[in-house]
């Protein structure tokens, strides 16, 4: 892959004698979008937080825009955002000043027009001058999603973003991150559990288990890989068993 967005190469961390994630490595190119699957405890989270430089890894590194993260954790997350269904605004402030919050931190031209731009795509417009707080959880969701688009960032780290939604909105989800990958050329590391979201919107998938990587490919090629007909009966076996066949090392890119 040339000039790959984001880099992660044999990254490892350990707490005390557990080891969360066990030598994981991927790339992912400018446009592309890899979802990081795995069953609860896999990794993805702590894989992630590493991404991020919330966490420091025991070994390896992550790259991004090809800078080290290590070196130049600022210049990278000033084009970068994340968005997690699990992480919450805080509750006291209202949408819009939140909103202001982080836009300013990203440094956001134009921001109160930004704001009303992110809002209108994620159709929440009317929640604009409602407490954080109060917000429903999948409302909460959509406006995190806002503030993680904001900066229009070249590289989006998206955790479980359709987790408390309904169909009709996750599927308003599913197109807006199709949206801002087709028009804005954003790279995206996208989690789910929902396997629909990723053969909708991943082009590669990175199955994870136990803090190793049990497979990389395209959809099409891990349902042959496991000889399943659904991305579902590959997600159940993989949690219940970490069962892989014996092709060698266990990765096709």
């Amino acid at each position: 892959m040339s000039d790959p967005v984001l880099q992660v190469e044999n990254l490892t961390k350990r707490f005390g004698n557990v080891t969360s994630v066990d030598q994981v490595s991927f790339e992912i190119g400018k446009g592309e979008i890899l979802g990081l699957l795995g069953a609860n405890g896999a990794g993805k989270t702590t894989a992630i937080n590493m991404i991020l430089g919330i966490i420091t890894p025991t070994e390896g590194s992550v790259k991004a825009f090809g800078r080290d993260l290590q070196r130049d954790r600022i210049a990278i997350l000033r084009r970068m955002n994340f968005c997690s269904t699990y992480t919450q605004l805080p509750g006291n402030l209202k949408v819009a000043q939140n909103l202001k919050v982080f836009g300013k931190l990203y440094r956001v031209p134009h921001l109160n027009e930004r704001i009303d731009e992110v809002l209108e795509m994620l159709e929440v417009s009317h929640l604009k001058n409602r407490i954080s707080g109060n917000l429903s959880a999948g409302e909460s969701t959509r406006v995190n999603l806002c503030k993680a688009l904001l900066n229009r960032p070249e590289l989006l780290l998206l955790d479980e973003p359709t987790a408390s939604l309904d169909p009709d909105i996750a599927d308003k989800v599913r197109r807006v991150v199709a949206r801002i990958r087709e028009e804005e050329g954003a790279t995206m590391l996208y989690t789910s559990h929902n396997m629909r979201d990723v053969e909708e919107v991943c082009d590669r998938i990175v199955f994870m288990h136990k803090g190793k990587v049990l497979f990389t490919g395209t959809a099409p090629e891990v349902l042959q890989h496991f000889e399943e007909d659904s991305l579902e009966k590959v997600f159940i076996r993989v949690a219940r068993s970490g069962e892989l066949k014996s092709t060698g090392n266990g990765v096709a890119s």
